[in-house]
């Protein structure tokens, strides 16, 4: 079963919006963040998360791989 996330206008979400679109908590997405597990973008001061490569690194997981 292949693992989509919600369909948004953004190409950026925000931590907050990320966490909650994949089901974790937002200090689980800062530790993922922190260890360059998770695809994120620095824009000034912001961590943003791309919608797009979410979607591909949950696929990636759901193969096995990480």
């Amino acid at each position: 079963m292949a693992t989509t996330l919600p369909k948004t206008s953004s190409l950026l979400l925000s931590a907050r919006d990320a966490a909650s679109a994949l089901g974790i908590s937002a200090r689980t997405l800062w530790s993922l963040t922190q260890a360059g597990e998770i695809p994120h973008v620095r824009i000034g001061r912001r961590v943003l998360y791309p919608h797009e490569s979410l979607a591909t690194w949950i696929a990636r997981r759901e193969q096995g791989g990480q």
